[in-house]
């Protein structure tokens, strides 16, 4: 059986999380696996953090809409890189159609507030902020001459010139795009206005395009740093990568802003932080030359 496991971590690793840091146990990693496990520390720890519910049940996730109200998100209790996230949910019809889908990723779901704001990708180690992305989904900004088609090639082009691929993706022409365009009235021959932003895809994510921009840790206030630390500590985890929506930006004190804490990340994909489409990626071998010390048991066991 733990051959078998084995096996199958090696598979899951191979497939799914190529670019993961691999510093933490497996004790740590299975106390970081599920949102309701992360939801229940942040709870304990007084950490703002969204009200949701795990259901397996569908009728759950209705009544939960009732009582809460929308925007809601609808993912699954145990995934990465977004997969099978939908939001934001606006309607008891998308919701349904949400939850299908999500449980083809997982049948156990997650159902949460929903709070429109900057997303961000904090990572901390070694009880330090390491480093911090702001993530954005894909988009284009208008000039009030070129069209979205034109606008998407324009911006492919620059982002090959800065040797961001394979690590950063293409902004797509796919159908995806398409039919999000379409429920903004827009298509491909669309002609943004001036500094006018289209987004192309709902999900903050590198695979449909998604970007991520560098924050200079000295803007962020001691105090947010603190919650930070307080997390990692909270999970007694070498390194953690802590995914937080914040309305008014991580450079204002958490606590006079709505701000929720979404997940944790065990095995946070630090290859990104080397290919950021905006700021000055960050010299981080320090904090790496510290995590390589470390002796970490059962890596390669899931």
């Amino acid at each position: 059986m733990i051959r078998l496991k084995k096996i199958l971590y090696a598979w899951i690793s191979k497939k799914f999380m190529g670019g993961c840091s691999h510093y933490n146990d497996l004790r740590v990693r299975k106390s970081c696996r599920s949102k309701e496990q992360a939801r229940d520390v942040f709870a304990a720890a007084n950490v703002p953090h969204a009200q949701g519910l795990i259901f397996l049940n569908p009728f759950k996730a209705i009544k939960f809409a009732k009582e809460v109200g929308f925007p809601l998100v609808i993912k699954p209790n145990v995934s990465g890189f977004s997969r099978g996230s939908y939001f934001p949910i606006e309607n008891v019809r998308q919701l349904w159609r949400a939850i299908f889908l999500a449980k083809l990723w997982w049948p156990y779901t997650v159902v949460e507030q929903y709070l429109q704001g900057n997303n961000y990708r904090v990572v901390v180690a070694n009880g330090q902020v390491m480093s911090v992305l702001q993530r954005y989904a894909p988009f284009v900004t208008g000039d009030g001459i070129a069209s979205i088609d034109q606008l998407i090639d324009r911006e492919n082009a620059i982002r090959e010139q800065m040797n961001l691929y394979p690590c950063i993706s293409p902004l797509q022409k796919g159908q995806q795009t398409l039919k999000f365009l379409a429920k903004s009235g827009y298509n491909l021959t669309t002609v943004p206005n001036l500094n006018q932003q289209v987004l192309l895809f709902y999900r903050i994510s590198l695979a449909p395009g998604g970007v991520v921009e560098v924050i200079d840790k000295e803007t962020i206030p001691a105090v947010n740093q603190t919650l930070f630390k307080n997390v990692l500590q909270r999970f007694d985890a070498n390194i953690l990568g802590i995914d937080v929506i914040m309305e008014k930006g991580i450079s204002t004190d958490y606590r006079q802003q709505k701000c929720i804490f979404l997940e944790v990340n065990s095995r946070p994909y630090l290859h990104m932080h080397a290919f950021p489409r905006y700021g000055e990626a960050e010299d981080l071998s320090i904090h790496f030359a510290q995590l390589e010390k470390l002796n970490i048991q059962q890596t390669d066991t899931y």
